[in-house]
C-alpha cells in the first residue's frame, strides 16, 4: 500500500491535533486485537501477508526509526535487534528480516511487544510535549505521516488476519456474527454520466496525502459513464452461471493463465453448502448477501466481469474526477461491519468505504513526481512497476485515511484484501 511524505501545515493546535491523531490511531490498533489469542497473532499465511503481532511492532518501529532517533537527543532504541526485526522494505534504513519468514519469530513474545508499543509511545508523548518551535514543524509532519502509515497497517492487520483463519476448517471468526441486511436499493443499476474535458486530478495540497497522490495536474478525459453503485454478489452469480470462469475469451492472457493455474471458480473464501454460495469473512462463515457488493476478486477477474458486462473498468482520472462530486462517507473500519454492506442510496454511491474498487490504471507516477529523499521516500516510487491502482476504501479501512486523491495499488492476481469493482463505460 501507499507510504511516503506528507503535506501538512502546522497550525496554531497542531500539538493537540498531533497528539490526538496519534493516541488514537495507536489505540485503534490494540483495541483490533483485543481479544484474540497470541497463538492468532503470530499466523502467518503467505508472503503476501505479516502475522498481526508484526503489524503491531513495524508501526512502532516506524516511529523510533524516523522520529525518535532524529529528534530525541541521545535517543536509546528499546532493542537494537528490533531495527533488523520489524523494518519492512526500506532498504536506506537498514537490514531486513525475511518477509516470509515473519512468522517463524515467536520472540519477543507478543507481550514484549505490547510493552515496545507502550515505550515508543511515552517517548513519542514526551517528545511532543518538550520538542523545539524550530524542529516541532517537521516532527508534526512525520508524526502524521507515520499515523496514516499505521492506519493501512490497521488494514493490513485484519487482512492478513483473514487470510489466516481462512485455512483453519473451524472458520473462527474475528467478530461475532451479525444479521445480513434485509433492505437495498441494488437490483436496479443507475448509470452516472460526466461530460469528461480537461480536468484536473491529484491532491490539492489541503489536508495530508501521501507524496504519489500529486502533483495535482490536468488531464483530458473522453464523456464517460460510471455505474452509480459496486458489483453485487448478485451479479456475480451471474456471471459464473454464465460460465465466466470457463469462458477464456472474456479474459487477459496471463489472467486467464492465473485462473487455470489457481483454479478459480470463485471469489477467495467463497465455498458451496446445501446448494447454497457461503462465504468466510471477518465475521465467520454465512451466506452470500446477494445484494453486497462482491470482494475478494483480483483485477484479472474484476476485469473478465466487465468485459462479460459489456462495459469497462474505470480508469483512475474517471474514478477520482467523479469521486470529487460526492462527500467522503461510507462504511469505514469504525462502523465496525467488517464486510461490505448493500448500497441504499440512489445516484452515485458508494465511492468510500465497503470495496477497495480496481481501475484500468497501472501504477505509475504523475508528471512532475519526485519522491522525497532518504529512506523515507522509498516506499512509493520504487513500487510503480507491475501494479494496478484501485480507488476508495474498503469496510476495514479507517475513515480518516479515504480521500478522492487517494491511490491504493496491488498486483493484479492478488485477491486478499476487500477489493471489488464498478462498471464504467463510453459515452
Amino acid at each position: 500500500m501507499a507510504g511516503s511524505k506528507a503535506r501538512f501545515e502546522v497550525a496554531d493546535d497542531a500539538r493537540d491535533h498531533v497528539s490526538t491523531l496519534y493516541s488514537r490511531t495507536r489505540d485503534r490498533s490494540l483495541h483490533l486485537v483485543e481479544g484474540l489469542a497470541p497463538e492468532d497473532l503470530g499466523l502467518q499465511s503467505m508472503e503476501d501477508a505479516s502475522p498481526a503481532k508484526w503489524h503491531l511492532a513495524h508501526t512502532s518501529w516506524f516511529f523510533e526509526q524516523f522520529v525518535l532517533d532524529r529528534f530525541v537527543p541521545d535517543y536509546r532504541f528499546v532493542d537494537e535487534r528490533y531495527l533488523y526485526l520489524f523494518n519492512s522494505y526500506y532498504v536506506q534504513a537498514g537490514a531486513r528480516f525475511s518477509r516470509p519468514h515473519r512468522g517463524l519469530v515467536s520472540r519477543p513474545t507478543v507481550n514484549e511487544v505490547l510493552d515496545y508499543r507502550h515505550a515508543v509511545d511515552a517517548a513519542i508523548d514526551d517528545l511532543l510535549a518538550s520538542a523545539s518551535e524550530e524542529a516541532f514543524p517537521e516532527i508534526c509532519e512525520l508524526i502524521e505521516l507515520g499515523c496514516h502509515h499505521e492506519m493501512q497497517h490497521q488494514e493490513l492487520l485484519l487482512t492478513d488476519l483473514l487470510h489466516a483463519f481462512s485455512f483453519n476448517p473451524t472458520r473462527p471468526a474475528f467478530r461475532a456474527p451479525e444479521p445480513l441486511a434485509v433492505q437495498s436499493r441494488a437490483e436496479t443499476l443507475e448509470w452516472c454520466a460526466f461530460e469528461g474535458g480537461l480536468v484536473e486530478i491529484g491532491h490539492d495540497g489541503e489536508g495530508f496525502a501521501f507524496d504519489n497522490e500529486g502533483p495535482r495536474h490536468k488531464v483530458y478525459l473522453e464523456p464517460f459513464d460510471l455505474a452509480g453503485r459496486l458489483v453485487t454478489n448478485r451479479e456475480w452469480c451471474a456471471f459464473m452461471e454464465d460460465g465466466g470462469y470457463e469462458r477464456a475469451p472474456l479474459w487477459l492472457s496471463d489472467g486467464w493463465a492465473e485462473r487455470e493455474a489457481q483454479g478459480w471458480t470463485a471469489p477467495l473464501y467463497w465455498f458451496e453448502q446445501d446448494g447454497e454460495w457461503w462465504s468466510f469473512g471477518l465475521r465467520g462463515a454465512q451466506p452470500v448477501d446477494p445484494d453486497a457488493p462482491v470482494t475478494h476478486v483480483s483485477y484479472y477477474e474484476a476485469d473478465a466481469f466487465a468485459r462479460w458486462a459489456g462495459a469497462r473498468l474505470p480508469r483512475e482520472a474517471e474514478w477520482e474526477h467523479a469521486a470529487e462530486t460526492v462527500a467522503v462517507d461510507g462504511n469505514f473500519l469504525e462502523g465496525g461491519h467488517f464486510r461490505p454492506r448493500p448500497a441504499l442510496a440512489s445516484g452515485l454511491s458508494q465511492m468510500f468505504g465497503d470495496v477497495w474498487q480496481w481501475t484500468q490504471s497501472a501504477y505509475s507516477p504523475y508528471p512532475g513526481f519526485t519522491p522525497p529523499e532518504g529512506a523515507i521516500g522509498e516506499y512509493n516510487g520504487k513500487f510503480m512497476v507491475n501494479q494496478w491502482v484501485l480507488r476508495g476504501a474498503s469496510c476495514a479501512t479507517p475513515r480518516a485515511h479515504a480521500r478522492a486523491s487517494y491511490r491504493n495499488f496491488f498486483h493484479p492476481h492478488q485477491r486478499w484484501q476487500f477489493a471489488g469493482l464498478r462498471l464504467a463505460r463510453d459515452a
